[in-house]
């Protein structure tokens, strides 16, 4: 049953990460809604960055302190949005930003610092 348990927790940021590269290829998201569609974009970005650092958080955690992990899934999920504007900037019709980094790390960042606060309210 530990395979099977180890499974449950690797999977899922792995096939996060795989959503988000598969979007990332594509050659435009834009609705044609304007400020409202970058608006969402940014929004949407945020949102999953911070499931990613969630997701990498629960595996990480069985080996480290808590904090530690969520330290370690920030930097995992910081380091994996700089290499995802890095591969937009390849696709045509679409461009990766330093911004667009900031933003998808932050994300991660709430999410760390919640992780971080659930562990100290807990203790």
């Amino acid at each position: 049953m530990a395979p099977l348990r180890r499974l449950d927790l690797w999977l899922p940021p792995v096939l996060m990460m795989g959503l988000i590269f598969f979007f990332s290829a594509q050659p435009s998201l834009d609705s044609g809604l304007g400020w409202i569609d970058t608006v969402g974009r940014k929004l949407v970005h945020f949102v999953e960055y911070a499931l990613l650092c969630f997701l990498w958080w629960r595996p990480l955690r069985t080996g480290l302190p808590a904090g530690r992990a969520a330290l370690v899934a920030l930097a995992v999920t910081s380091l994996y949005a700089a290499t995802d504007e890095l591969h937009q900037s390849f696709v045509e019709g679409r461009h990766g930003t330093p911004v667009d980094w900031a933003i998808d790390t932050l994300g991660a960042a709430v999410a760390a610092y919640a992780l971080g606060a659930r562990r100290r309210v807990a203790a």
